[in-house]
Parts: structure tokens; C-alpha cells; sequence
């Protein structure tokens, strides 16, 4: 018998708890995610000091959400009061397509959109998943509840995975896994069931390895294993509600109209990185290059209707056209500054 938080926590034997948790796990990988671990759903003290001083430094910029009871997110109880157990997964979602090949007339056509974003929207892939799981779960021990999480709910997603051994938090604040590089997406189930837990963590590996830092274009990467949100282009131009980029940081986007990839693109983990097996990261029609005047033309229904179950939608319409004017206003004046 499995112990679940109905019944008293010496209800299930250690060999019990390692059979169910072998199970899951190997479920979890047939579902098609690339790696699995289990935790303990218990509060993660040292990376919520960490979180607390971050928000002190005012990185969190304008998700102002993340300053609201940083304790919640340091404790999966708060999300699911029965939560025992910590599911950690990660999916790949690497394909082989690539930005246009970028000219001087290019620049002022197309803008780069970030790659996690390029297929359908990853919360539905991901969380589809997850809730497969919990239902295969409940199927095999009744008295199993639990909750998907997929980056709406706060959690934090790469203190979990690395905590769960998935990988190492990098340099530039991703989670880093041997096998897939940091393109990843992460996901948790928590589940009111006791299971076994994964004790060994994936040592950090970025060594003296500077890249992400080095080629950061503004300077967002303050030091390592810091970002300053408000220095981020894919902050500027996904959460960002401001009515315009700021100046030196729109300067600056290199191109960027959706997120941006650049810190990734440069770290030697991601130079090996198989395709994902799921088709559905495959790029939509020109999600991976953007039309800058389309996007300029886009009435509410035709936004909502192109990027529909996209992860494109979170910038919102308004967002997405204050991006496209920022980067033909640089184009502009880039060509100007050249003929003058």
C-alpha cells in the first residue's frame, strides 16, 4: 500500500514507495518527457532567500506578481495543502529551423521571435501531459489526488528541476539538463502520495564559462546567476506593458521581436541538443520570423485568431505592435545614420 495524506505517513513501506515511484517515473518518460525526478514537497528555504533578495534588488521589473507572498512560492503546500511529493519533468522542444539570414532590407521586414514560442502554446502541451499522468496515477491508487503545474502557478520551475537533479541552473538563470541543453520546458505534479525521492543533484557544469554573460546585449546578465529583469529584451518585449521600450534597452534588441534567445544560442550545452519528439513545437507560419508590417496591420480578431493556443499571445496585441514600431523605427534610423 502507498501512503497518501489520508492515511498516517508510515502507511507505506520503502520498498512500496520505490516500486510506485519507479512507475510513475517510467509513465512520465512514455508520456514523452525527457527526464523525470521526485522530491519532497517541502519548503525550499535556501532558494527563497535567494528570491527575496532578488525582489529586494527590484530584477523582478514589472511582474509585479512575483512580489506577492514570495513565501507562497517556496512551498507547493500552499498551491495543493495535501501535496507530499513533487513530480518534476521536462520536455524538449529543440527543432532544427533557424532565423532568416538577416540584411540590411530583412531588418526592416522581420523580427526574431524566441524559440519556446514558436509552436503551440507549451502550457497545453506540457499540462495535457501532466494531467495524463495524475490520471494514470489515480487509476492505479485510488485514493491519489494531486495538481499540474506549468508556469502559472507559483512555483519555481528551475529551483524544482534542479533541486529534483533535471540539470543545473546556468549561468543565465535557465535550467541547463546534460541531455537537451536548457531547451526545456519544466512542469510539476504534486501528488498527496509518499513516494521515494531523488537525493543525487547535477553539479553545476558552466565552470568559468562566461559566454551567456559576454554576449548579452544589455548587459542583463549582472553577474552570474543574476538577471535584471529590467534590463531583459525578452522582458521589454513580452511582459513588459509599457506603451514604449525604453531607449538605450530598444536600441539594443539586435532584431528581437518576440523574447529573445541569445544567452541560449551562445552556451555550449545547447550545440548537441536533439529534436523534440513532439510535432507540436514545430514552427506555426511565421512564428519564427515575424512580418513587422502584418503585425502593424493586425486588427483584435485577426490577433486573436493567429495566435490562438501560441504563447505569442502573452505579449497582447498592443505589445506585439510596439515591438514591430520599435524595430523599424531603429531600422530607420540605423539606414539614416548610414546615407547621412
Amino acid at each position: 500500500m502507498i501512503a497518501t495524506s489520508e492515511e498516517p505517513k508510515g502507511a507505506a513501506t520503502t520498498a512500496d514507495r520505490a516500486e510506485v515511484s519507479v512507475l510513475i517515473k517510467r509513465k512520465a518518460l512514455g508520456l514523452g518527457f525527457q527526464k523525470v525526478g521526485i522530491v519532497s514537497a517541502q519548503t525550499l528555504s535556501a532558494e527563497g532567500t535567494r528570491l527575496k533578495e532578488w525582489l529586494r534588488r527590484g530584477y523582478q521589473g514589472e511582474m509585479k506578481w512575483i512580489e506577492r507572498d514570495p513565501d507562497q512560492r517556496t512551498d507547493p503546500r500552499h498551491i495543493f495543502p495535501a501535496a507530499r511529493s513533487v513530480v518534476v519533468v521536462a520536455m524538449n522542444y529543440y527543432t532544427e529551423h533557424e532565423h532568416e539570414a538577416r540584411t540590411a532590407t530583412s531588418e526592416a521586414l522581420t523580427g526574431k521571435i524566441s524559440r519556446y514560442a514558436w509552436g503551440d502554446d507549451y502550457h497545453e502541451i506540457v499540462g495535457d501531459k501532466l494531467r495524463e499522468l495524475l490520471s494514470w496515477t489515480k487509476a492505479q491508487w485510488p485514493h491519489t489526488e494531486g495538481k499540474a503545474c506549468v508556469d502559472i502557478q507559483p512555483m519555481m520551475d528551475k529551483a524544482w528541476a534542479a533541486r529534483a537533479g533535471l540539470g543545473w541552473i546556468g549561468k543565465h538563470t535557465n535550467i541547463i539538463t546534460e541531455e537537451c541543453g536548457s531547451w526545456v520546458f519544466i512542469g510539476e505534479l504534486l501528488l498527496n502520495l509518499e513516494l521515494a525521492y531523488d537525493e543525487t543533484q547535477v553539479a553545476d557544469q558552466c565552470g568559468t564559462c562566461t559566454l551567456c554573460i559576454d554576449a548579452c546585449p544589455t548587459g542583463a546578465i549582472v553577474e552570474p546567476y543574476v538577471l535584471n529583469s529590467n534590463l531583459c529584451i525578452s522582458h521589454a518585449t513580452i511582459e513588459s506593458r509599457a506603451p514604449e521600450i525604453a531607449g538605450e534597452l530598444a536600441s539594443n534588441l539586435e532584431g528581437w521581436f518576440y523574447g529573445c534567445d541569445i544567452c541560449q544560442d551562445v552556451c555550449p550545452w545547447n550545440q548537441m541538443t536533439p529534436e523534440t519528439t513532439d510535432s507540436r513545437f514545430e514552427p506555426r507560419a511565421g512564428n519564427v520570423d515575424a512580418w513587422l508590417a502584418d503585425i502593424l496591420k493586425l486588427t483584435s480578431e485577426a490577433y486573436a485568431e493567429r495566435f490562438r493556443r501560441s504563447a505569442i499571445k502573452r505579449a497582447k496585441l498592443s505589445g506585439l505592435q510596439r515591438n514591430a514600431r520599435t524595430l523599424l523605427e531603429n531600422f530607420e534610423r540605423a539606414r539614416t545614420s548610414t546615407t547621412s
